[in-house]
């Protein structure tokens, strides 16, 4: 098997004739000797903030010595992005291999495996082979039944900002969807919470009381901004100062303290985490796709906020980096998320809108896009065919002084990233 007829498998396997539930993980796993039983994990889920927060943690971990595994999704650019170590990507060959190594043993089962089911296994058999110390782990969906879900306790179970986002897998309700999330609340855990949410934290209080688990919480009060420019942010933090972190948008900060809660509750079980290496850590930090700036003449930022917790975040971080406004959008949404509240957030920021469809069969098509925005009150709005035409006249009408901000869709990211490096 090679590299193409690996991808072609994994994204061939369907949820046709499966059923909610870890059952056919577990199976799966048993049949590959329980790959997972030989590693640690930081386990996260959470609504938005998840792919930073863990981006931070692998990087410390990484800079403190140990051969750290990450395991994310969905992937920006390619698929082998979705499992790392020490920050390197799986290879074509070692991808092709374990697929066709996995492969009879999912055939084998009476109820098949899905494609995310079948990857998780597979990155648990790639972290058990490179020898990771430690894997930091984000949830695909939810928690309580991701196939994630399927590890022991783990050193530290992190819960990230909890918003509504998957309401029709998780329910209509912040009650709902953290109990989602509160599944990863092992029995004697320790578990980090970024808070700020009263309703989602009474859940995650009674889960771990339940299931008698230690709860830590960012010391906000602590945090305190000291400079930020479009090379990343100054902060302080419990202790330490001059914390720098790459990344921009101002919601980092929240994701940045509860990283470094984390590290506590590491250090306090014995993984030799020093200050140098934290800091080392944090300002390597490297996180495609989330307010990430491709460009400063123009300035093109591309942000993969897909929900209105997400963009009401972006949209802060852009009032504090711009202002005055005046930003040309290049946005796509898939139908089946609150487009009326995401627009809404960003519409007072805009100089323009330039409507697209995100490459996904749920997405909202960028006319329907663009009438919605007007309807909001939107005065310039233009739908373009392909996401290479939107960037081409986002460029043309931002001019070298102007602000670009593409954002909407995680889907949409990959393309947006590398028609602007195109057309530039």
């Amino acid at each position: 098997m090679n590299y193409e007829e690996a991808l072609k498998y994994i994204h061939s396997v369907t949820w046709m004739g499966s059923r909610l539930g870890l059952e056919r993980t577990f199976e799966l796993l048993e049949k590959l000797g329980n790959p997972q039983k030989s590693l640690k994990f930081v386990h996260i889920a959470g609504t938005n903030g998840k792919g930073s927060t863990a981006a931070m943690l692998a990087s410390v971990l990484e800079a403190s010595g140990y051969r750290t595994g990450l395991y994310t999704s969905p992937f920006i650019h390619c698929f082998n992005e979705r499992m790392q170590v020490d920050g390197e990507m799986i290879g074509n060959e070692e991808l092709a291999e374990l697929t066709g190594y996995i492969r009879p043993f999912a055939e084998s089962m009476e109820d098949p495996p899905t494609e995310f089911e079948l990857i998780t296994a597979l990155a648990f058999e790639f972290f058990k082979r490179r020898g990771c110390e430690i894997v930091v782990l984000e949830v695909g969906l939810g928690g309580a039944l991701d196939s994630t879900n399927v590890i022991d306790t783990p050193e530290a179970a992190v819960i990230t900002a909890i918003g509504l986002d998957h309401t029709r897998e998780l329910g209509d309700t912040i009650t709902k969807i953290a109990s989602a999330k509160a599944g990863i609340i092992k029995e004697d855990g320790d578990v980090i919470l970024y808070g700020q949410n009263p309703e989602a934290e009474a859940v995650f209080e009674e889960m771990a009381a339940q299931r008698h688990s230690r709860l830590h919480r960012p010391k906000y009060d602590t945090l305190k901004l000291v400079s930020h420019s479009l090379e990343g942010q100054v902060f302080c933090y419990d202790g330490y100062t001059d914390l720098h972190v790459p990344l921009l948008g101002t919601y980092q900060m929240n994701n940045a303290a509860v990283a470094l809660e984390t590290v506590s509750v590491l250090q306090k079980k014995g993984w030799n985490i020093t200050e140098e290496s934290l800091r080392k850590g944090l300002s390597s930090t490297r996180w495609r796709g989330r307010f990430e700036l491709l460009s400063k003449e123009p300035v093109i930022l591309v942000d993969g906020s897909h929900n209105p917790h997400g963009i009401k975040a972006t949209a802060e971080s852009l009032r504090t980096y711009f202002p005055e406004g005046g930003i040309t959008f290049v946005t796509g949404v898939l139908a089946d998320k609150d487009g009326k509240t995401m627009m809404g957030e960003i519409l007072p920021l805009a100089k323009e809108f330039i409507a697209v469809t995100p490459p996904s069969p749920r997405a909202m098509q960028a006319e329907d896009l663009a009438e919605l925005l007007r309807s909001l009150g939107a005065k310039q709005v233009t739908p373009e065919k392909s996401i290479e035409d939107a960037c081409r006249l986002a460029l043309e009408r931002a001019g070298k002084n102007g602000v670009i901000c593409a954002l909407g869709s995680l889907y949409m990211v990959g393309d947006i990233t590398r028609a602007f490096e195109k057309n530039r």
